[in-house]
């Protein structure tokens, strides 16, 4: 049987890159439904093209081009947030691919484990956010929550069929535009400079992410919470050629990684096809040529966002999604060119003085922390 896929966040760098994947194997993967923010266009031609059974545009403003185009096939379209979450619900779902870039993505994925559906992770921020929260209900209800980030799905895959004990998690960053820039450079770095990425395509909010590698941190407390991980035990390595996407080291020393020429799409098929390996025409590794593959410990002076990350997971509670929201805040007024961007971690160091802290948060906790960061960080932008 095919198995039918939601695909939330659509338009973005890994929904694109998901789309692909499956038009090579339409014998093993349906789209059901597709969700978009605002990119009317482009979900017009991917809902066309895989004849799906529903799409959703977030901005209602969209709405109408959008139902004008697909209502005459048939297609169902709905609109608002609320919209998704009700739809990842249906039974016509096996896995949601949640995309969606941010805090947005959230509540729908709550939607989606609680009627038992497998979750593809792409969108860190939800276990950043509230990571205590999503695992609990996932075991709860059955869940299985498949990691896509590379370096998490590097971690997964080096873990299957292990029985020993874990000693640690290697994680790997490629330490970006800036890794080996002077920390005058980056004072004065650009928007363009910073989404200079010399190894990964991304969208834009994760590629300043890892300029200034709070996207590595990001990782540090997902990958906390996917496996079960004391932050003590998760070390942070620089490897620029992005070869080994992840290590993990046994209780008896020996270490497994995960290696592959960088491309997103080989974590995002392994997530939708697991527990199998489907064919993918990646460029393939040769050994012969892999003259240097480099190791470094990462700068924390250079890069507090990583040094702020550690201390914030160490603390627990409602910060790690006061760190988010501040963080996703910080990164727009620098895209806008509103902040220099040595003022994001200043920013989000600030907003994490100001938050009153809650150790162990409900859900409603969640949103009120990421609503008072958020207003919080636009106050303290005044300053810059």
């Amino acid at each position: 049987m095919k198995r039918r896929i939601a695909i939330l966040g659509s338009t973005g760098s890994i929904g694109t890159q998901a789309l692909d994947v499956i038009s090579k194997h339409r014998d093993m993967f349906e789209v059901e439904c597709l969700t978009a923010n605002s990119n009317a266009e482009l979900l017009i031609r991917q809902a066309k093209n895989f004849n799906v059974n529903s799409v959703i545009i977030a901005d209602v403003n969209k709405y109408k081009q959008v139902f004008d185009a697909l209502d005459p096939l048939d297609i169902k379209v709905f609109t608002g947030i609320k919209s998704i979450s009700d739809i990842v619900s249906g039974d016509n779902i096996d896995m949601v691919l949640t995309a969606m870039v941010g805090f947005s993505g959230l509540g729908p994925t709550i939607a989606a484990i609680k009627t038992g559906k497998a979750i593809a992770l792409a969108n860190k921020e939800t276990l950043v956010a509230a990571g205590s929260i999503i695992m609990k209900l996932a075991k709860e209800y059955g869940a299985a929550i498949i990691p896509v980030d590379s370096e998490h799905s590097a971690i997964f895959q080096c873990l299957q069929g292990e029985k020993a004990t874990v000693e640690k998690i290697i994680l790997t960053a490629s330490g970006g535009p800036f890794f080996r820039k002077t920390t005058e450079q980056i004072a004065s770095a650009t928007v363009e400079e910073a989404l200079n990425h010399p190894n990964w395509s991304m969208g834009t909010k994760v590629t300043i992410d890892s300029a200034s590698m709070m996207n590595k941190g990001l990782e540090l407390i997902e990958a906390h919470w996917l496996f079960n991980m004391d932050p003590s035990k998760i070390e942070i390595v620089i490897h620029p050629q992005s070869i080994v996407h992840s290590m993990v080291q046994f209780s008896d020393g020996s270490v497994t990684a995960q290696m592959s020429s960088p491309d997103m799409r080989l974590p995002i098929q392994y997530a939708l096809s697991y527990p199998f390996r489907l064919d993918l025409d990646t460029k393939r590794l040769n050994f012969a040529d892999l003259h240097t593959l480099e190791f470094h410990k990462p700068d924390l002076t250079k890069f507090p966002c990583l040094r702020i990350a550690y201390e914030t997971i160490e603390k627990g509670g409602n910060y790690p999604c006061a760190l988010n929201a501040a963080n996703e805040v910080a990164v727009q007024f620098f895209l806008s060119g509103k902040i220099p961007f040595t003022a994001i971690p200043k920013i989000i160091e600030d907003v994490l003085y100001g938050i009153e802290f809650v150790a162990d948060p409900s859900i409603e906790n969640i949103y009120k922390t990421d609503k008072q960061a958020r207003e919080l960080a636009f106050k303290i932008k005044l300053n810059y």
